[in-house]
């Protein structure tokens, strides 16, 4: 039986406005909105004058490394963390082991989340050089979509043969989400460096390494291929000021060829190198502070159309070795809503927009079934956050399996208190039992 909640005097952030009414949640969705809601029934409930009440966020890239990397972290640890963080879906990519590229190690993923998954789930279907027939099968109406690594990636994951992109972008009906840095120029970046500073390359040079122009040469290239075939192309991570020209402002609804920005792109600059080190280390990497404020302001006037984390954790003995061996990508679901929300104290970003890139541009993009928004009839994926009550970040209070946060040392102004996940309470900061209520997402196509 389905848990009854009363939520009153909710401060609620959606569509653009910001206004306090109470909320019943019923049967696993929004049962009601109204300023005024008295029940005769049963139902607990909770008042939360005062604090914010937000749809729960839909993370359209993680890597939650199950199966074959478990030791760096599980379905279980990361979507945890997630919904601790206001992430109540997520959308996680191919590169496990084995590699996601076929309609069988597709489905053992699904299955592994419908027993451990906190959160609400979708895994994209993996692309390489020579598995297109697989590629064709993957039903658009529960799989998010097909990614394609237009650089350097884990196993067989890399699609380099223009015959094998061509077949993808003109055969492919569902939206195709792609990693972009071109493979040839980042080698020869390398190699330059290698025999400048044989195996002590220092860390601030990944931005180098991984330039603007690997960046661009793809993104173009993967630009250029949609148009000519229609394709329905999602661009992930853009972390260039110079990239930005590649895409139009608007809506989501209205596009066909659509844009990622990163929380750590959106937070950090070359600047913070000598400082983190290992630790921004990303690909594609953190680079200068004016591609930083570019970024950001291309997500304010709806260039950039989502805003999500590319979770990607590794050991804390990975992430200490020197650069060649220091793998890139760092955990970020427990943190990245409290970031964009920093961002809005700062003044660098509307409450209203950070809901937007994080909730309702999501949903619309991959057209996710009920979910996103705060409405009547809609599953309730909802965050509660306390605006007076700070977030300390450190080892101690990370939920990620490999223990360590990029943000250590950093205070929020906000914490995140509780997350429904179908109705159901997922988190309560007040009482951390783990309970497993996410679904898979389904999608109207």
């Amino acid at each position: 039986m389905s848990s009854v909640y009363l939520l009153k005097n909710a401060t609620i952030v959606n569509e653009g406005q910001s206004f306090i009414s109470d909320v019943l949640i019923k049967e696993g969705r929004i049962a009601k909105i109204a300023p005024s809601i008295t029940l005769n029934a049963h139902a607990e409930t909770i008042d939360i004058q005062g604090k914010l009440l937000l749809p729960g966020c839909i993370d359209d890239q993680v890597h939650f490394r199950e199966p074959g990397l478990t030791q760096k972290a599980t379905i279980e640890s990361e979507s945890y963390a997630a919904v601790a963080g206001g992430i109540t879906s997520f959308m996680e990519m191919p590169n496990t082991i084995p590699n996601t590229l076929t309609q069988e190690y597709l489905e053992d993923k699904y299955n592994l989340a419908k027993r451990y998954s906190s959160a609400n789930y979708s895994f994209y279907m993996g692309a390489s050089n020579d598995n297109i027939d697989e590629v064709l099968k993957t039903n658009s109406k529960n799989v998010c979509g097909v990614k394609v690594f237009m650089g350097s990636s884990t196993g067989n994951m890399l699609v380099d043969n223009q015959k094998t992109l061509e077949s993808l972008f003109s055969k492919v009906e569902m939206l195709i989400a792609t990693h972009c840095e071109d493979e040839n120029t980042i080698q020869k970046n390398l190699a330059e460096y290698i025999n400048r500073y044989g195996d002590k390359i220092p860390f601030h040079l990944h931005p180098q390494i991984r330039s603007e122009q690997a960046c661009y040469l793809s993104s173009s290239f993967a630009v250029e291929i949609a148009k000519k075939h229609g394709t329905r192309l999602h661009v992930l991570h853009i972390s260039t000021e110079k990239e930005l020209e590649l895409f139009k402002a608007g809506k989501v609804k209205s596009k066909k060829i659509t844009a990622e920005a990163c929380v750590h792109h959106l937070w950090f600059s070359n600047n913070d190198y000598k400082e983190k080190g290992a630790f921004i280390k990303w690909n594609p990497a953190v680079k200068k502070e004016t591609d930083r404020n570019a970024l950001i302001a291309a997500v304010n006037n709806d260039i950039i159309d989502v805003i999500a984390t590319d979770h990607a954790p590794h050991t804390l003995d990975e992430k200490s070795n020197l650069y060649l061996n220091a793998p890139s990508g760092g955990p970020l679901v427990q943190h990245a809503l409290l970031a964009m929300l920093e961002k809005v104290k700062m003044k660098e970003i509307s409450i209203e927009k950070v809901v937007e890139k994080m909730a309702h541009a999501p949903a619309d993009l991959f057209g996710v079934e009920d979910r996103g928004y705060v409405r009547e009839g809609y599953f309730a994926d909802l965050v509660v956050v306390n605006p007076l009550n700070k977030t300390e970040v450190s080892k101690e209070n990370c939920l990620y399996k490999c223990g360590w946060s990029p943000f250590e040392g950093q205070s929020f102004s906000n914490s995140v208190e509780k997350t429904f996940v179908n109705g159901e309470l997922a988190f309560d900061k007040a009482n951390k039992n783990k309970r497993n209520f996410g679904l898979r997402l389904t999608f109207q196509r």
